[in-house]
C-alpha cells in the first residue's frame, strides 16, 4: 500500500474564495502543569451538532483558564463523536457556515486540513469503491451561476508519524494536557502499523493539519479527472 499527503494543486485552474467557520469548538487551554496557553487546529467533526448540549455558549470561548472546566466540556461531547476522537483543544463541531464565490473544482482544499467535495464527485468516488467517505452538508452561500453543492468530508484522526520523525531530545508530551511542540518534518515518514485499513482518507492523529490518502483514493481521483488536489507520496516504516 502506498500513501499520499494531500496539498493544493499549483498552478490552480480555478479562481474561488470561501470565508467560513464551524459554529462550536473546544476552547484553547491554559495548562496548569506546563503553563502553556495553546489550541490546536485540524480536528473537526462537522456531523456533530452541539445545539442541544446544556450550555452551547461554552463551546464558543477561545480560551478556558480552568483546566477542570475544559475537561468537563471535552467529556460532555465525547459520547457524540466517533470512537477514536482525540478531542484536542480547538476541535471544531457543526455545519460549516459562510459564503463564497468563484468557479469551484470537484475537490476544494479550503485549508490544508479541510477538504470539501462536490456532491456528485462524492458519489462517483463511492461508486468506485473508495472507503470511509463521510460527507457532511454545509451552509455555504455561494455566489454565481449554478453554484455547486459542496459537502465537507469529516476526516478523522487515525494514522501517526513514525517515531523517527521526532527530533532527538524532544521533551515528552505534557502529562496533563498532552501538548507536544514540534514542526512537521521536511521528510515525513508514516508509522505503517498505525495506518487504518477501513478508510481511504484520514488525518494524522499526532499532526492533525495533515491529511493522508491511500493509493486507491489518489488513483481514483486521477481516473475520474477530479480536480484539484495534489498528492505527494509519503514513505512508511
Amino acid at each position: 500500500m502506498r500513501w499520499f499527503q494531500l496539498g493544493d494543486a499549483r498552478p490552480s485552474r480555478y479562481a474561488w474564495e470561501i470565508q467560513a467557520r464551524h459554529p462550536w469548538l473546544l476552547p484553547g487551554i491554559h495548562c496548569p502543569d506546563c503553563d502553556e496557553v495553546w489550541s490546536g487546529i485540524g480536528e473537526s467533526y462537522p456531523s456533530v451538532d452541539l445545539s442541544d448540549v446544556s450550555d452551547p455558549a461554552r463551546f464558543r470561548a477561545r480560551v478556558e483558564e480552568r483546566f477542570e472546566e475544559f475537561t468537563r466540556l471535552r467529556e460532555s461531547v465525547r459520547p457524540l463523536v466517533p470512537d477514536g476522537a482525540t478531542l484536542t483543544p480547538g476541535t471544531t463541531f457543526g455545519t460549516l457556515v459562510g459564503g463564497g464565490r468563484g468557479s469551484f473544482p470537484q475537490l476544494v482544499l479550503l485549508y490544508p486540513w479541510t477538504l470539501l467535495v462536490r456532491a456528485e464527485a462524492l458519489e462517483r468516488l463511492r461508486s468506485e469503491g473508495v472507503q470511509g467517505l463521510h460527507g457532511c452538508r454545509t451552509e455555504l452561500r455561494l455566489q454565481g451561476k449554478n453554484p455547486p453543492e459542496l459537502l465537507e468530508l469529516q476526516v478523522e484522526p487515525r494514522g501517526l508519524l513514525h517515531p523517527s520523525c521526532f527530533p532527538k531530545g524532544l521533551a515528552p508530551p505534557c502529562r496533563t494536557c498532552g501538548r507536544l511542540a514540534f514542526s512537521f518534518p521536511s521528510r515525513p515518514v508514516l508509522d505503517e502499523a498505525s495506518l487504518p485499513r477501513d478508510r481511504d482518507v484520514f488525518r494524522l492523529a499526532n499532526f492533525q493539519t495533515i491529511i493522508v490518502a491511500t493509493e486507491r483514493f489518489m488513483s481514483t481521483v486521477s481516473q475520474l479527472g477530479l480536480e484539484e488536489v495534489a498528492f505527494t507520496e509519503v514513505p512508511t516504516r
